[in-house]
């Protein structure tokens, strides 16, 4: 059945513009580590279970990181708590553009991890508190418009800073966005929290137990864990992948991720809107099943013409984000106020572990004989992602019925009302 989507107030437009370009900063962060993964590899002689390892690292520690502030997550007005953390990320990514060793990469990624992680559940919270149901999918439509701004913009202009002045180059260039970002939080952004006011727990760890303990909330973990594990297989061996089992060049990588990110652009508010106008999880199983079989065909492709590659990974990115968008409005819908800060922090945390495994096992999967050669089993990992999906589409059900279930219990008093002009 279709509704009348809800029009977004100037207030409303900036706190989406704000949050965006803030995702974009820590996307792009981590985005770039994949496209320059074949040069990290040449450059620093890694096999692939290295890199995996490099990846992993700021998996884990944003995981960590998420459960170590979910208990504080809602005892502070999260403007606070969203430039205390962004600030900890532009020093961690100011660490990754000084590192000359492997080890010394290894240890910047794991603090960039530490505040990085917790960044996306911080603004999910603050799209939870100020934006009703009704207008999410549009909100996490522009939102996750970061993952295709990223490509677009940032992954080629770093792989060009990349190929004139060093791999360092790309952590300098985010550095000096986030920078003025994060004047602009500090400048622009009014406080948040409302929540404040409607929390009951005495200590952090209580708040933390509490929100465990909630059977419906771990529903919403489980998937949201799930849904990671098959970006985060994929993603790390992307460039090698295309390099040395396509045939394509290191001039035309930039090409590839641009038209990806380009098509990621015009998809995702697409796929904004129309999750708020019908089934959000319809639009997820299908999207799932779309992503299923592009994923299997991809990983099995041989030497391909760019232009057949790039198709491919149009086809397969429409997939990814037709999933990524109703999947986390659905999420959005399960905690209370008094918990959405704990709630979206392990969320983000149990998201973020299971990707550094997720990364890690395809890291163990995927095999290289020698320094340019094709990589092997990278199939496996197309065929591994399958099965979890099918999981994921089990578990997206059970969020989309606990969703459906609240917003019929609950009481109006309960939901965020839209801030006026």
């Amino acid at each position: 059945m279709e509704q009348q989507p809800l029009p977004f107030t100037g207030y409303q437009k900036f706190v989406i513009f704000i949050l965006a370009i803030t995702q974009f900063t820590v996307i792009l962060d981590f985005m770039v580590m994949s496209p320059l993964g074949d040069m990290l590899m040449k450059s620093l002689s890694l096999k692939p279970s290295a890199f995996g390892f490099a990846v992993s690292a700021y998996a884990f520690s944003a995981g960590v990181s998420g459960l170590l502030t979910a208990g504080f997550a809602d005892r502070f007005d999260r403007k606070k708590l969203l430039l205390f953390f962004y600030i900890g990320f532009i020093i961690g990514t100011i660490f990754c553009g000084m590192a000359q060793s492997y080890a010394a990469l290894v240890a910047a990624r794991i603090i960039t991890g530490l505040f990085g992680g917790v960044i996306g559940s911080i603004s999910m919270a603050i799209i939870t508190d100020l934006f009703v149901l009704q207008q999410r999918g549009r909100v996490m439509g522009f939102i996750q418009m970061g993952f295709g701004g990223s490509q677009v913009l940032g992954v080629p202009i770093g792989l060009y800073l990349a190929n004139k002045w060093g791999w360092e180059a790309p952590f300098w260039m985010v550095a000096a966005l986030s920078v003025v970002i994060a004047v602009l939080i500090f400048l622009k952004l009014q406080p948040v929290n409302k929540h404040l006011s409607v929390q009951r727990d005495k200590s952090a760890f209580q708040h933390l137990w509490h929100t465990i303990a909630k059977s419906n909330y771990r529903v919403g973990f489980a998937a949201t864990a799930l849904l990671s594990i098959g970006g985060f297989m994929m993603m790390p061996f992307g460039s090698a992948f295309a390099v040395n089992n396509l045939g394509l060049t290191n001039e035309q990588l930039p090409m590839l991720f641009m038209v990806s990110g380009v098509s990621s652009l015009v998809i995702m508010p697409l796929i904004g809107k129309l999750s708020d106008k019908v089934d959000k999880f319809k639009i997820f199983a299908i999207a799932s099943v779309w992503m299923m079989g592009m994923c299997v065909l991809y990983t099995n492709l041989s030497v391909t013409p760019l232009w057949l590659v790039m198709i491919f990974n149009i086809l397969m990115m429409i997939g990814i984000m037709s999933r990524m968008i109703p999947s986390s409005a659905l999420t959005s819908a399960i905690p209370d106020l008094q918990d959405r800060g704990a709630f979206m922090s392990i969320n983000s945390s149990l998201q973020q572990i299971a990707g550094g495994i997720a990364a890690a096992v395809a890291g163990v999967i995927v095999t290289q004989e020698s320094k340019g050669a094709p990589l092997e089993h990278y199939n496996i990992v197309g065929y591994v992602i399958v099965a979890i999906s099918i999981l994921g589409i089990f578990l997206m059900w059970r969020v989309d019925n606990l969703a459906k279930k609240k917003t019929v219990d609950k009481a109006p008093i309960e939901d965020p009302v839209p801030l006026s002009e």
